[in-house]
Formats: C-alpha cells, sequence, structure tokens
C-alpha cells in the first residue's frame, strides 16, 4: 500500500484558516477530496493521512466527517487545544473515531519557544500516548532542543516530525539543523516527514539544494514503510 502521509483539504467558507488568505492566490480556494482523486489514481496511491489546516476542533470534526465519506482517506491528523484543562476530554472524545491517528499543535506559530515543556500539558500528552495516538510536531530547528526533552518526558508518546523540521534551505543553514536532529537517532519512538521540504527552499530550488537535507533524515531516521501511525523510527 502506497499512502501519502500528509495533505491538507479546506472549504474557505469555515473560516477558520487564519493563515489562508487572499494572497496566497492559488492556494486561496476550496480543495477538497474530489480534487485530489484523480491525481491518487494517476500516482498509484492508495490513500493519505489527511492533517489539520486549522486551530480548531470543528475543523478536526470537518475532517472526520470527510473521513467517513471518502475511503482514501486512511488517517486524520486532528488538533486541540493544549491550553484547554480539558484537553484530555477532548482527546478522548475524538479518539472514538477509528481514522483519527494524531493531534498536530501548531507549535511553529506559536511565539513562546518552551510552551511544548509546560508542565500543564503532561496530561495532555498523556492522553495521547492512553488512545495510541501520534504527536505530530510541527516544530522549525530552534524546537528541536525542546522536542527533545518533551520526548524524554514521555517516553511512550509516539512522535512524528513534520516536513524534516523544517530547516532553513534557502540560507543554506544546515550544520545546526543536522546537529540537532541527529539526536533523534536513537529514539525508536521518533519518526519524520520529507514533505514540506521545497517550502523553505528557494522557488527556483534544485534538487541539488534539497539532497543534503534528504540525506540527513535517511541518515537519522531510516526508511520503512508507513502503516497508519508511527510504528518504530521510520522517515516517509
Amino acid at each position: 500500500m502506497r499512502i501519502d502521509a500528509h495533505q491538507h483539504f479546506w472549504r474557505l467558507e469555515r473560516n477558520d484558516y487564519g493563515w489562508l488568505t487572499p494572497e496566497l492566490t492559488t492556494l486561496y480556494q476550496d480543495f477538497e477530496p474530489d480534487d485530489l482523486t484523480p491525481l491518487l489514481s494517476q500516482h498509484n496511491i492508495d490513500g493519505t493521512v489527511l492533517v489539520q489546516a486549522a486551530p480548531t476542533i470543528e475543523e478536526t470534526l470537518f475532517l472526520l466527517q470527510l473521513s467517513d465519506q471518502y475511503e482514501c482517506i486512511k488517517g486524520v491528523v486532528g488538533w486541540v487545544n493544549f491550553d484547554d484543562e480539558d484537553a484530555p476530554q477532548h482527546i478522548a472524545e475524538l479518539a472514538k473515531h477509528p481514522k483519527l491517528v494524531g493531534i498536530r499543535p501548531m507549535i511553529q506559530d506559536i511565539e513562546e519557544i518552551d510552551w511544548m515543556l509546560s508542565p500543564a500539558f503532561f496530561k495532555t500528552l498523556q492522553s495521547l500516548s492512553q488512545h495510541q495516538l501520534v504527536f505530530d510536531a510541527l516544530v522549525k530547528p530552534k524546537h528541536l532542543q525542546n522536542l527533545k526533552h518533551l520526548i524524554d518526558q514521555h517516553p511512550n508518546l509516539n512522535v512524528v516530525i513534520n516536513h524534516g523540521a523544517k530547516p532553513n534551505i534557502k540560507d543554506d543553514e544546515l550544520d545546526t539543523w543536522r546537529n540537532d536532529l541527529s539526536v533523534f537517532r536513537d529514539y525508536s519512538q521518533v519518526s519524520c516527514k520529507l514533505s514540506g521540504l521545497v517550502t523553505e527552499a528557494d522557488s527556483d530550488w534544485k534538487i541539488e539544494d534539497l539532497s543534503p537535507y534528504i540525506d540527513t533524515l535517511f541518515d537519522v531516521f531510516g526508511e520503512k514503510e508507513f502503516s497508519g501511525a508511527a510504528t518504530g523510527q521510520s522517515v516517509f
């Protein structure tokens, strides 16, 4: 089975996508399953993991509804408010849906770099582990050291690093990112997605620009087939 491990849908009239503005031109329109289905067939992709694009539970419910309607959606990574003391209860309720596979706070948009280490989140992260859900880490290079601390505090938590932690390919900032990422080599519960690297490069990027970053990710994480959740270290 070939799975696209990270893709999005959105419907503009829902109006909870703070990042989605008319200035984004081509992206500023609805994208839904009927737009994707022909491409999946064309490229022999059996299904996708649908990832949240708005920081609301309402959007997560919208994505889960889509997953009920379309067999190609094999899993959903949703969102809950980690600052809400009721977050564990929200996770428990969402986890009743069989296609919920993970939760993704939008860490890249949060100014406080130590946000993920808040003691108040312990029960929330514990709830993810209890319900066998993945913590999708939407982080940048500056967050990697704190992510290591978080994983050390929650060794039973499966973690997927999104977009290779978004290295600054445009400015060729390789060494620090590579050093901070390499510590995850010995963490079997941590996996990584290649998706999204080109957004961190120049608009006229070439394969040679991406190669050292891709090589680093495969060196650190290796390669395994994706089965719908993080099950052992891999890059996909």
